[in-house]
This record gives C-alpha cells, sequence and structure tokens, in this order.
C-alpha cells in the first residue's frame, strides 16, 4: 500500500532503516535512537510504578496475616486482608495497562530498528512496522483489555498471595478453635459458618475463571500484535 508522497512503509527500502544505521550515518537514525532512549525512560517509570503497588499489596497483606497470628484476634482480619489485596489488584491491572504501552513501543523499536540494525541479514519483525507505530503515535491506545491485565497480574502475582492467605486463613480456624469444626469456627457475628465458607470459595472460584488468559498475548505468546513476551 503506498501513499501520494510515494512512502510505503511495508517496503523493504522503507522497512529496513537499520540497516542505514549501520551503512550511513541518517538524521533518521539520530531522532530514532532519541526516541527509543524517551520510551525506555518511561516505560522504566511506568515499571516502577507497577512494582510499588506490588511491594505495597504484598507488605500490607503479610502484616495482616502476621497481626492475625499475633493473639486472639478474629480470622475476619484475614478477611478483610483478602479485600485490601483485590483492591491493589484492581489498581495494578489499570496500571499494567498504560505499563504495556510504552513497552509495545521499546519492543516494536528493538525488534525492528535495532535487531535488524546489529544483523541485518535477519531483517525486520513486522515490515509494517514503521506504519504501525506512526499510528501509534497518532492514535494513542491501550493494546491490552483490562480484563487481560487483571489476568496477567493476578497470575504472575495475586493469585499466589491469595492462595497464601487462603491457607492462613484455615489454619487459623483450626488453630485457635481446635475444637470446633470449620463451619462453626467460620462463623462471624450474625453470620452463619457455612455462609462464610460458601462465600470464601465462591471468591476463589472467581479468581481461577478471571486468571484463564482468553488470548494468544495473554498467554504470553509472540505475535503481530504484542511485540513481545508480556512481562
Amino acid at each position: 500500500m503506498t501513499d501520494d508522497s510515494g512512502f510505503d512503509p511495508e517496503s523493504s527500502e522503507q522497512a529496513e532503516i537499520g540497516r542505514e544505521m549501520v551503512d550511513e550515518s541518517t538524521g533518521l537514525g539520530s531522532v530514532a535512537a532519541h526516541l527509543y532512549r524517551g520510551e525506555m525512560e518511561r516505560t522504566v517509570e511506568w515499571r516502577d510504578r507497577l512494582d510499588t503497588t506490588t511491594n505495597w499489596a504484598v507488605t500490607v497483606m503479610s502484616a495482616i496475616v502476621a497481626y492475625a497470628f499475633s493473639g486472639e484476634v478474629s480470622h475476619a482480619v484475614i478477611l478483610a486482608g483478602l479485600m485490601m489485596g483485590t483492591v491493589f489488584l484492581f489498581i495494578e491491572a489499570r496500571r499494567f495497562r498504560d505499563y504495556d504501552i510504552w513497552r509495545s513501543r521499546v519492543r516494536m523499536l528493538q525488534e525492528n530498528l535495532f535487531a535488524n540494525a546489529l544483523d541485518p541479514s535477519e531483517g525486520v519483525e513486522h515490515d509494517a512496522w514503521r506504519r504501525e507505530l506512526s499510528r501509534d503515535y497518532r492514535e494513542p491506545a491501550t493494546n491490552i483489555s483490562y480484563r487481560g491485565a487483571f489476568s496477567h497480574r493476578l497470575r504472575r502475582v495475586y493469585l499466589p498471595l491469595m492462595t497464601a492467605m487462603l491457607i492462613g486463613w484455615i489454619f487459623h480456624l483450626w488453630a485457635f478453635e481446635p475444637d470446633e469444626t470449620l463451619l462453626e469456627s467460620a462463623s462471624l457475628p450474625g453470620i452463619d459458618g457455612t455462609v462464610v465458607v460458601a462465600a470464601v470459595a465462591l471468591y476463589y472460584l472467581t479468581l481461577l475463571v478471571l486468571a484463564v488468559p482468553l488470548s494468544a498475548k495473554e498467554r504470553g505468546e509472540s505475535g503481530e500484535a504484542d511485540h513481545g513476551d508480556l512481562e
């Protein structure tokens, strides 16, 4: 596909500008280098925000579990910790969508510009990468759905944390009420233990369903639209 100016981003001459960066000094190569540095800085910044959310979630949830076992404390404290973890998960999923914007741009430049500059014999990964990147700059948009980001962070971070808290909750019920059944010890003021256990079971079943990836990108498979595996 060509436009009126004669520029065809899918042609081998236009797509493989990485070769020009090695063979001769070009203004476009200099601009691309500055562009890459700026995109990398944004990627690192958003990655730091993502890691900060994870660190806070681990710290808060660990502190809640430690407090629950510090004395005669109700097991409801651990359930409250699960809710806090869920709040952090929602925040982190939103931040991961923003992080993925910059990560995808960096991967596109790495795969098609710098990799080709280092070894032109391999060619580029995406023939129309310049058109794709131009469109992304003209019309910025997230590359992964909120559900996909939620599922990814749930599998990578929060499902193990939630599972550890579930084990801690069950152990708390057994350790502090050894003479009662699980359903009896799980009861809360005004709430039967059966209802509490059913609610916790439904909560974890929902997490397991949401953790199932629905697309190739969510599964971490490299493809045309994702520009590299998710981290």
